[in-house]
């Protein structure tokens, strides 16, 4: 079954001198499915992504999660629609310093009026799963960047959305802390049956995908599939990329 569907989405932004930043970009993503979204930096990605999480509007075609298009909603429709269905996962953590972690968490179930004692059982179970059950009366400041992530993910699922979106979710993070967060999003993508996408530079994060997906210059350039080994995949994300093009940055040396 279908959860995500792209059909030809074309994103235009105006100006004195137009830019064509996606065209007739088309794709689906199955339930269960983790998908990764590469390319070098301007190729459309993070456009591609905030279409998805309804947060811009496509010039052409359209986006449709589970048979509904979100972008015909409006107001507070939409509003409620991306808090239910949507997760959302990014490279600054986006959590708010004035909350606990705890309080961070539940706040998808806090805009929702969820039930009290729902709203505590579901954070004590999140919190178990992600490792993270110590830290829920920190304030954000006082945990490291990797722990930060994790409680942006229980944040991200505790309301079991449709649809996970992440935008570079390792980008602030070093290699060790990066294993642990993609090591968590796998589990919940095996455990629960989550429908992932993630948008990423790094081929190490993108080898725990099931497949992934390449733009270039605002079209699909190709897609690979990962097979039993992650290492073969990582190696054939490397390839494409080179393939790409892009700069340094778009391309880390990082084995696994």
């Amino acid at each position: 079954m279908d959860v995500l569907k792209v059909n030809h989405l074309s994103k235009v932004y105006g100006g004195k001198v137009p830019h064509q930043a996606l065209s007739d970009i088309s794709f689906s993503i199955q339930q269960g499915e983790f998908v990764g979204i590469m390319g070098p930096s301007g190729s459309g990605k993070t456009t591609l992504l905030n279409l998805i999480a309804t947060i811009d509007t496509p010039t052409s075609g359209e986006v449709q999660l589970h048979g509904k298009r979100p972008h015909q909603l409006k107001g507070p429709n939409l509003a409620r629609f991306r808090r239910r269905k949507l997760g959302f996962v990014f490279q600054d953590f986006n959590l708010l310093d004035t909350l606990t972690v705890g309080e961070n968490i539940v706040l998808p179930l806090t805009l929702d009026r969820k039930d009290v004692k729902e709203i505590e059982q579901k954070l004590k179970d999140v919190a178990e799963r992600l490792d993270i059950a110590e830290i829920l009366d920190k304030r954000t400041y006082e945990i490291s960047g990797g722990q930060k992530q994790r409680a942006a993910i229980a944040r991200a699922i505790i309301h079991e959305p449709s649809l996970l979106l992440a935008d570079e979710p390792t980008g602030n993070l070093d290699s060790k802390a990066s294993h642990i967060v993609m090591e968590t999003m796998e589990a919940i993508n095996e455990q629960d049956g989550a429908t992932m996408m993630m948008v990423t530079h790094d081929p190490v994060a993108a080898s725990y995908c099931h497949r992934v997906i390449f733009i270039k210059d605002g079209e699909l350039f190709n897609e690979i599939h990962r097979g039993e080994h992650r290492q073969t995949f990582f190696q054939q994300i490397i390839d494409v990329l080179s393939l790409l093009g892009g700069n340094s940055h778009d391309l880390s040396s990082v084995r696994l």
